[in-house]
């Protein structure tokens, strides 16, 4: 239940965040699962989404 706890923390800090606050949470938070990284990806404009690819590369 902690994680979940947690994950909802980052999931609010990313709903508010800028661009680039969004781009270096999605890159550097560490061991979330892959549908919490897609849950993030609900709130990330998609319009912005090769300047995410490129910070993944």
């Amino acid at each position: 239940m902690e994680g979940q706890e947690n994950f909802e923390h980052i999931k609010e800090r990313f709903i508010t965040a800028d661009l680039d606050d969004k781009i270096k949470m999605y890159t550097s938070v560490q061991g979330l699962s892959v549908e919490q990284y897609k849950e993030l990806l609900k709130y990330f404009p998609i319009k912005h989404l090769a300047a995410l690819e490129k910070a993944m590369n």
